[in-house]
């Protein structure tokens, strides 16, 4: 019986290196060629390739051109199958429709992947210009709203533990340099009661975010974002923004049985 245990307990490799290349083809929004992802994943181009195929075959990735491929079609049925039984989706879903705090503006719901961010729901607004994600996105958390109002509810050696060895590279010249200046903005983030991703992932676009939380953990379980176009940010837009971001997101840990 131990020995059954601790079988099952084991990651089975190739499992495990499947969803290396699919990670690999969620991030930076292009496709990617054999020998581009063994490099990224250290693995050699043989078993690259035949995972390659395979996964093309199962309908997880699809070529692109004569030597690149993507994220396939598939993927999208299992996108689906969470956001419609999640309660987190659904219960943001049903909040975000309703809310009359925010209408122009998209908001984002996402969930902290261990270094970055996965996009899990939006609310589209009514403003096609509109800072908005497509749920899946990832993006690197130090730079995003959600990111670091989700990180401001870890301990400090948890967010250590994520960044102390590498950092991600930056996507402007705003985008947080450090794990110096990133501990710096959590606190201020925790003081606040709101995050702020100043132009750290697109020069344009200013967005604020909240943890929210549900009854299992003190950690925030997911982040909710509104973001503005840099043209649209005054006085009166931040205070109406980050108070929306705040009240939704209360709003939701509320119904997830959470405290904020």
């Amino acid at each position: 019986m131990i020995e059954d245990t601790e079988q099952r307990g084991k990651a089975v490799p190739a499992l495990v290196r499947t969803k290396k290349i699919l990670d690999a083809l969620s991030t930076g929004g292009k496709p990617k060629g054999v020998s581009e992802l063994a490099r990224m994943l250290d693995l050699p181009k043989s078993t690259v390739h035949g995972l390659c195929h395979t996964l093309v075959d199962l309908g997880l990735m699809m070529r692109v051109g004569p030597s690149q491929f993507a994220v396939g079609p598939h993927v999208l049925s299992w996108a689906n199958a969470f956001e419609g039984q999640s309660d987190l989706t659904q219960e943001f879903m049903r909040i975000a429709e309703a809310t009359d705090l925010i209408s122009e503006q998209a908001i984002n719901l996402s969930i902290l992947t261990g270094r970055e961010v996965m996009y899990v729901a939006c609310r589209r607004g009514t403003d096609p210009l509109g800072v908005s994600f497509r749920p899946g996105v990832r993006l690197p958390a130090p730079f995003t709203a959600t990111g670091k109002a989700m990180m401001s509810t870890m301990r400090p050696e948890e967010v250590e533990a994520l960044f102390g060895d590498e950092w991600p590279e930056p996507w402007t010249k705003q985008s947080v340099p450090d794990l110096k200046t990133l501990m710096r903005e959590l606190e201020e983030t925790r003081q606040r009661g709101y995050s702020i991703d100043d132009g750290q992932l697109r020069d344009a676009m200013v967005c604020f975010g909240a943890p929210v939380f549900n009854a299992s953990d003190d950690h925030a379980v997911a982040g909710i974002a509104i973001g503005l176009l840099r043209g649209e940010v005054n006085d009166t837009s931040r205070a109406q923004v980050s108070h929306a971001v705040r009240a939704l997101a209360d709003k939701l840990s509320h119904r997830l049985g959470g405290n904020t």
